[in-house]
Formats: C-alpha cells, sequence, structure tokens
C-alpha cells in the first residue's frame, strides 16, 4: 500500500507541476507580451521575473520533491493570487472556468503540502520533510 501511495504522489506532483513549467518557459519565450497583458490586468510587469521564478523553478521543485511542502503552499498561495487577479470574471463562462480551474490546482497544492513528497522524492531521500 504504501508503494502505490508514493507511486500515486510522484505522478501526481508531475502532473501537478506540469502546467507550471510549461507556462514559466512560455513566458521566457514571449517575455514582452506577458509583462504587457500583466500590466493591462493592473500588475506591475516588473513582477514577471518572480512569476517565471515560481512557476518554472517551483514546479521543477514540485516535480523532484524538493522542499515540497513549503513550495507546495506558495504555489497554492499564488495560484489562488492569479484566480482573483486574471480569471475572477462572473460575466465571462470561460475565465470562470479558469478561476474554478485555478481553484482546484490550489487545493491540490495544499493537499500535496499536507501529505508530502512521498519516498519518490529527493524530501524523501534525504528524509526530509519540508
Amino acid at each position: 500500500m504504501d508503494k502505490m501511495r508514493d507511486v500515486a504522489l510522484l505522478v501526481g506532483r508531475i502532473l501537478l507541476a506540469l502546467m507550471f513549467v510549461v507556462a514559466g518557459w512560455g513566458k521566457i519565450g514571449g517575455y514582452a507580451g506577458t509583462q504587457g497583458y500583466m500590466e493591462a490586468m493592473g500588475v506591475p510587469g516588473a513582477l514577471l521575473p518572480l512569476v517565471i521564478l515560481l512557476e518554472l523553478g517551483g514546479g521543477l521543485a514540485i516535480m523532484l520533491g524538493l522542499f515540497t511542502r513549503s513550495i507546495a503552499v506558495l504555489m497554492a498561495g499564488f495560484t489562488l493570487m492569479a484566480a482573483f487577479l486574471f480569471h475572477y470574471q462572473p460575466a465571462e463562462q470561460m475565465q470562470m472556468l479558469m478561476f474554478m480551474k485555478n481553484v482546484s490546482v490550489a487545493g491540490g497544492f495544499l493537499v500535496l503540502a499536507a501529505a508530502g513528497a512521498g519516498a519518490f522524492s529527493v524530501d524523501g531521500r534525504l528524509g526530509k520533510c519540508w
């Protein structure tokens, strides 16, 4: 049963973080466009390097199971902020779907923070519980 749990945590970490790794990498290639979109939504474009660091670096850390509990809490907070800043538009069905997706992903990160990374992780190998 423990092995099944650890495999599920590994696969879950990868699936949960994949979107953020891809998005962070895409923001590097589309830096100016992303910065303009952020500013149009009232978010300072100067924050983009931090967004990229959190999405790409945090996503990779979650995939590897490195500092999992701490990073998962940060990612949950980031995802909820993004939900409210960019997607909470009740008059637009697609934006509300994106809002609910972000809320659900934040919930997944909180579950991961509670469960930890499992044995198949850097945290597990080091015997750490971040």
